[in-house]
């Protein structure tokens, strides 16, 4: 199974990618088990949604084996458009939704950390959006949500650089809330706990202003023209040949 689901005694439903060989690449697979989580997320009984990795991975982004076979824009275009949909479904979940960053995130990793509302650390974890280095830009919509997310002039440092940073560096630029050297899942069930006695009506409530904020600076829109570049990228000789040497030398 490339995915597990497992409802947590707080009332949290967390969804972990279950492909330690693959550092947790994104596949089509996991692509249909984040829109079954986040499908159940919307039950009344649900209080919140973490994603999380299995093994020493978050999420190392797309599975390039797999998607390395798609050439044109048309058919990159395919992929990212329905990963873009299922980050943006999650961005706007009205429940509180959490990263928790086991291990390295890249790329596409990095996309689905920041569509969640709050990002927790392990202590030594790296993270970055590499997408630079194998030409192209962020294709499913992670840009455009960093871009919310932190300060501008930060996220664009860190979409440009391509550069992979270590916990205290994505701490001190605003991308990670809390850092824990200890135990993953007890730091996430503190972090909840801030929450608890509260209705989940007020808080969906809340986060339902910054939906309406996004929608109303066409969020959606932004993202898809995200997608177009990303494609007409994609099926470049650059992308393919970086791709093919990145797999090559792995």
């Amino acid at each position: 199974m490339a995915y597990k689901l497992i409802n947590m005694p707080g009332g949290q439903l967390v969804f972990s990618i279950e492909r330690p060989e693959r550092r947790n690449a994104v596949n089509y697979a996991v692509m249909d088990g984040l829109k079954e989580a986040i499908r159940l997320s919307k039950e009344p009984y649900v209080t919140g949604l973490v994603i999380t990795g299995s093994g020493n991975a978050f999420c190392s982004g797309g599975d390039l084996s797999i998607f390395h076979g798609l050439i044109t824009a048309d058919e990159a275009k395919q992929m990212l458009s329905r990963m873009a949909g299922i980050l943006y479904e999650l961005m706007t979940l009205t429940k509180p939704t959490v990263a928790l960053l086991n291990g390295t995130a890249v790329g596409g990793g990095c996309e689905l950390a920041a569509a969640c509302d709050f990002r927790i650390a392990k202590d030594g974890i790296r993270a970055g959006f590499i997408q630079g280095r194998l030409g192209i830009t962020t294709g499913w919509g992670g840009g455009t949500i960093l871009l919310e997310r932190m300060q501008p002039s930060k996220a664009l440092k860190m979409l440009a650089s391509a550069k992979v940073y270590s916990a205290k560096e994505l701490m001190e630029i605003g991308f990670v809330d809390v850092i824990t050297d200890g135990e993953l899942f007890q730091a996430c069930e503190e972090f909840f706990t801030d929450n608890d006695g509260k209705e989940i009506g007020v808080l969906s409530a809340y986060k339902q202003m910054l939906v309406r904020k996004w929608r109303a600076a066409s969020l959606w829109e932004r993202i898809e023209e995200e997608v177009g570049q990303c494609s007409l990228l994609w099926e470049t000789d650059a992308h393919h040949e970086k791709v093919a040497a990145f797999l090559n030398k792995r």
